[in-house]
């Protein structure tokens, strides 16, 4: 198992992408402490909470005794129109999306330079690399995320950490599906945009990121990774 012998540490870890997250690099031999603000983990917290960084890396690390891969990815999204967004809207979308990811990878860097095979992965999104209307506070939040994924990689690399994003396109999860199934019209967009012609599944994003915390992407570090059947390669 590529994995084996090493530890985890997963956000976002109860359902949909950081669940099958969880299952996947247990499955490849991985020790895995769990996060989420719903609870059914290992650690109930919300990343945005002041301190929540700090106290999450020293349970895993007390819990793990080391740790060599981070997943950062706990997340919000929404519609919401600029004549009605409110503050509290857009703060608490950049708290957790993005504000939370740095203040993991700056809590996690000190152990994860002892580790033998430093790996971040962070989740954005295709929006990582577009805009749309109504969605200003998800879209920045994962351009965010895609830009300090770049730094870290550029900072970190010295000390044989790599780091990446993963961004998904359209993927069928719990937070999804009420969306498909009341949109049908939507749904077929995406299965239509993509030359794969399916909705993608949290199993797909969970091997993409198993692969980047292995040792086969050892001279992978600082990119965006669109998980999305072909559906941006392409107007």
């Amino acid at each position: 198992m590529r994995l084996a012998g090493l530890s985890a540490v997963v956000t976002g870890a109860a359902s949909g992408i950081g669940l099958a997250t969880v299952q996947r690099l247990q499955d490849d031999g991985a020790r895995v402490f769990t996060i989420d603000r719903a609870g059914d983990t290992d650690l109930t917290i919300d990343v945005a909470a002041p301190g929540a960084a700090e106290a999450i890396i020293a349970a895993a690390t007390a819990t793990l005794g080391g740790l060599d891969i981070l997943v950062c990815n706990a997340g919000i999204s929404g519609f919401m129109p600029l004549d009605d967004h409110p503050d509290a809207f857009w703060d608490d979308t950049i708290a957790i999306n993005l504000t939370s990811v740095f203040k993991l990878c700056r809590a996690a860097a000190p152990v994860l330079k002892a580790s033998r095979q430093g790996r971040v992965v962070t989740i954005g999104s295709v929006m990582s690399r577009y805009g749309d209307a109504g969605m200003a506070a998800y879209a920045v939040s994962k351009h965010g995320v895609l830009g300090l994924t770049r730094s870290l990689a550029t900072e970190l690399g010295p000390a044989g950490i790599t780091v990446n994003c993963v961004m998904p396109g359209a993927i069928m999860t719990g937070i999804t599906a009420p969306t498909f199934a009341a949109m049908p019209a939507f749904e077929s967009f995406w299965r239509d945009k993509a030359p794969l012609k399916r909705i993608g599944t949290p199993d797909d994003v969970a091997a993409v990121i198993a692969f980047l915390a292995s040792d086969d992407a050892r001279f992978v570090s600082g990119h965006g990774i669109a998980v999305d059947g072909g559906a941006m390669a392409h107007p």
